[in-house]
């Protein structure tokens, strides 16, 4: 193996300061190559039909793939160029190809399933079992029983789809990156020094002078919230909400229009040819809710809740708009604005009271101190790690005993070339086979306005809240104890349940026990008050419905657009997203918002008819994080039982079971009402 290539090297961690755009194709023509002499050696060795001569070898390679492409995905992402772009592209499409191709092979197939038919299997510990399940669903799901021109359909499908999501993300990146509007000194007004500060810091990074709005999210939202400048927040408003569309200040120049209708017509092609009625059932096939009408039942029974709320929540924002700020006409625009002066007003409390209390460092040590205390470990900082910028920062997670378990990459700050937003992504898996034997890496990523020269990155509530979320997806792939990748940590968890982990950290950044670990005054060291912490709480369902009717409104239309594609029809995305919104909105937008071109969690992210598992996966959160409420928030044998039964096992057995191991009992629907403040 070309060992001078630092993506085939051996090392614990990515060499990312020596990867260059050139040594991508290299290596995973390299990897991809030894995978398939691998699968011919199998498939033609008749003694490899066991798990360890056949399954374990095959999970080795994955794994080995894995390790080469992790750190390239990852640099699309934070670190973007047009080089590493062409380069990540053409890789993807090899990938996309060779995962077709595996999942066709019907020697392998066979071979497999004479694993699963063996005499010994119901005697194999239940992960391994799971790994072969696993497997034989996923060459199903990949079409292995098709025959020609079927067969090769559907492979082409699967290069067209993955170039296509990736342009898809691409122009999306592009077109927020392209947009820029100098912002006069009239124009600051209402903004708070927080953001101002940033708005400086984004004329620099751009090299002129003054402020400069972006659409960067951190900036999108202060300029929202805070602009007393109505024009300027309609013209923001327009931008962002026409990203990458026909409409707007970039109106043509980078529009997903078509892609939308290919991508859908592809997945929905696809699905037919493996026998489903639409690609929703076929998303569903390895899914906790099973059915399309579980789905639509879910999402319509929580709108039938919330949308009653949502509506008196707006017609109240409306009065106060016309009769305090002068808005007569209250626009989309208009209502985080209106919203913030609302919540001043009424509860003697704004978000900005609460950023001195959540200096970045404070918050991070207040977080591992959370982690230490419920599931038993630490994070100790190791100094000297190879990142991709300065501002990274790399921690080993070191259990009770001393052992260190995995590590992780924190990338905290919004930049030019990193795609918005905040997620965790697998660097390296665990894999422990008595031949290779590896500890999970992850990398959590956000996008927080920068520290500025005097003072260090102070967090609204929410970057708060979205910190411990990205964290709970990390610490579930990282503290799994299944040796095998496909079925460790996060990997073969039903998507509907993935959120799982995530949204229960959240929870903690509301209790007061653990808010007294971190958040005090950068300056003076101060707790946070009492009485903030009160109108904080009082504050936590503030247009709660609105909220959801926001995400059902997202939830709705992606599940409805897999489910109901027509191919003599077309997409219909802007047909249908009025329809949803006829349904559940209280405030649609104007005609020109482009809502599903910049809707990169299903046309590139991995949703596509999977967003209603966020509102899913919130019933299991909700109900999981009682029993902590129950029993003490900090209740050592809670803390155990959880990390044991839903962190430990990754997806090595079904997500209700594990939930039910911890529970005791299945989870309750109206946990999640109860978690937005809206149960009767």
């Amino acid at each position: 193996m070309n060992t001078e290539n630092p993506l085939l090297a051996a090392g614990e961690l990515p060499a990312f300061s020596a990867i260059t755009p050139d040594h991508v194709n290299p290596a995973i023509d390299e990897v991809l190559a030894g995978f398939r002499a691998e699968v011919a050696r199998l498939v033609a060795d008749p003694q490899a039909r066991d798990f360890a001569r056949l399954m374990a070898p095959l999970e080795r390679w994955e794994e080995r793939l894995g390790r080469c492409f992790a750190p390239v995905s990852h640099l699309h992402g934070v670190k973007d160029s047009p080089e590493l772009r062409a380069a990540y592209s053409a890789a993807l499409e090899k990938l996309t190809e060779h995962g077709t191709e595996l999942g066709q092979n019907r020697d392998l197939y066979e071979a497999v399933k004479a694993v699963r038919e063996a005499p010994g299997f119901d005697a194999m510990d239940r992960a391994r079992r799971t790994v072969v399940e696993d497997s034989l669903r996923g060459f199903r799901l990949s079409g292995v029983a098709l025959e020609e021109p079927a067969r090769s359909r559907f492979k082409d499908i699967q290069t067209q789809l993955s170039k296509l999501e990736t342009e898809f993300e691409e122009a999306v990146l592009d077109a927020t990156d392209a947009w820029t509007r100098p912002v006069t000194d009239a124009e600051l007004a209402g903004l708070p020094e927080s953001a101002r500060e940033m708005l400086r810091t984004m004329a620099k990074d751009k090299r002129v002078d003054g402020y400069l709005a972006t659409l960067k999210g951190p900036v999108v939202q202060a300029i929202l919230t805070f602009a007393d400048d109505r024009a300027l927040r309609e013209q923001l408003y327009t931008a962002y909400n026409t990203r990458a569309s026909d409409q707007g200040p970039q109106a043509g120049t980078r529009d997903n229009s078509e892609r939308i209708e290919k991508i859908m017509a592809l997945r929905h092609e696809a699905a037919g040819l493996l026998g489903f009625e639409s690609s929703a059932h076929l998303s569903l096939a390895d899914k906790m809710a099973g059915t399309p009408q579980r789905v639509l039942g879910f999402l319509r029974e929580l709108a039938a809740k919330a949308r009653p709320v949502a509506a008196r929540e707006l017609e109240d924002l409306r009065a106060f708009a016309a009769t305090e700020l002068g808005i007569a006409d209250l626009q989309p625009w208009d209502v985080a604005y209106s919203a913030e002066k609302l919540r001043e007003r009424r509860f003697a409390f704004s978000e900005e009271d609460l950023k001195p209390y959540f200096p970045l460092p404070a918050v991070m040590q207040g977080l591992f101190t959370v982690a230490e205390r419920v599931f038993g470990v630490r994070l100790v900082e190791r100094h000297g790690v190879d990142a991709w910028h300065p501002d990274v920062h790399y921690f080993d997670v070191v259990d009770h005993d001393g052992t260190v378990r995995a590590g992780v990459y924190l990338d905290h700050y919004a930049r030019a070339g990193k795609r918005g937003g905040a997620w965790m992504d697998v660097c390296r898996s665990r894999m422990d086979d008595g031949e290779s034997l590896f500890k999970p890496v992850a990398y959590l990523t956000c996008n927080f306005a920068p520290p500025a020269p005097d003072k260090p990155a102070l967090l609204t509530h929410d970057d708060v809240i979205t910190l411990f979320h990205e964290f709970g997806h990390g610490i579930h792939h990282l503290l799994t104890e299944v040796d095998w990748p496909s079925i460790g940590g996060i990997s073969g968890v039903e998507w509907d349940a993935v959120e799982l982990p995530s949204q229960f950290m959240e929870n903690f950044a509301w209790q007061r026990e653990a808010l007294d670990m971190f958040a005090r005054h950068w300056q003076t060291g101060e707790r946070l008050p009492d009485d903030l912490y009160a109108k904080m709480l009082q504050a936590r369902h503030f247009h709660a419905g609105l909220f959801l009717v926001r995400q059902l409104e997202f939830a709705l239309f992606d599940f409805r657009l897999h489910l109901e594609f027509d191919p003599a029809r077309g997409a219909r995305a802007l047909e249908l997203i009025n329809e949803v919104r006829d349904e559940v909105a209280v405030l649609p937008p104007p005609a020109w918002h482009r809502g599903p071109h910049a809707f990169t969690h299903i046309f590139s992210g991995g949703y596509a008819a999977g967003y209603y598992s966020y509102l899913w996966a919130e019933v299991l959160s909700a109900d999981a994080f009682a029993a902590f409420e129950e029993a003490g928030v900090f209740d050592a044998d809670t803390g155990a039982r959880y990390r044991r039964e839903i962190l430990a096992v990754g997806g090595s057995r079904p997500a209700l079971e594990s939930f039910v191991a911890f529970r005791g009992r299945e989870p309750q629907p109206d946990a999640l009402l109860r978690s937005y403040g809206l149960a009767a």
